[in-house]
Order: C-alpha cells, then structure tokens, then sequence
C-alpha cells in the first residue's frame, strides 16, 4: 500500500501535465506530429516539476497520459511518414519503368 501525506496544503495541478495531455490529445484531433511534440516536451518537463515538488504538486496522471499519448502520435507520425515514402517510391518506380524515362533507366544499366 502506498503512504499518503497529509499537510496544510493543497496539492496544486502542474499546468505542464495539463498542456501535456491538451498536446496529445490534439495530436489526433487537428495537429498531428506537433501535438505529440508539445505533448511529449511539455510531460516530461511535468514529471521533472511534480518530481521536485515533493507532494506540493500533483498532475502525474495527467502528464503521464500526455505522454503515452504523444509517443504513441510519434509512432503513428513515423509509420504514416515510412508508408508514404513506400507509395511514392513505388509511384515513381513504377512510371520510371513504363514510363519516358525507361529509356534512360534502361541506358545507365
């Protein structure tokens, strides 16, 4: 079971671990790449401040969903980024063969 600390205190959001996951929630929503940039910047700087807040500051959650979500917009990114330079290398070769410029191709051969 974990300890939970009491003090006279409140335990405040870190607005890191907001914008974090604002960041990778709009990954999918509207800026893809960028958001997952901001989200994953932004949540690891959440971390460091919840870190050495020493239970003033809370938001862990928050900053740690930012950041699945913001790798995983990376993963997404890399992927979308490999298939489409798969589809155009595959356009490409497939009229460099067939196409005017088979002449060329065939020549340097």
């Amino acid at each position: 079971m974990t300890e939970q600390t009491h003090s006279n205190q409140e335990q405040i959001t870190s607005a890191w671990s907001i914008i974090s996951l604002i960041g990778g929630i709009s990954n999918f929503v509207g800026f893809p790449f960028w958001g997952a940039v901001v989200a994953l910047i932004t949540g690891y700087i959440a971390k460091s401040e919840i870190e050495k807040g020493h239970g003033r500051i809370g938001g862990e959650r928050l900053a740690k969903a930012g950041l699945i979500l913001g790798w995983i917009g990376i993963g997404l990114g890399l992927l979308t980024f490999c298939l489409g330079m798969l589809m155009f290398l595959g356009i490409f070769g497939g009229i460099a063969i067939c196409g005017p410029l088979s002449a060329l191709i065939n020549s340097v051969q």
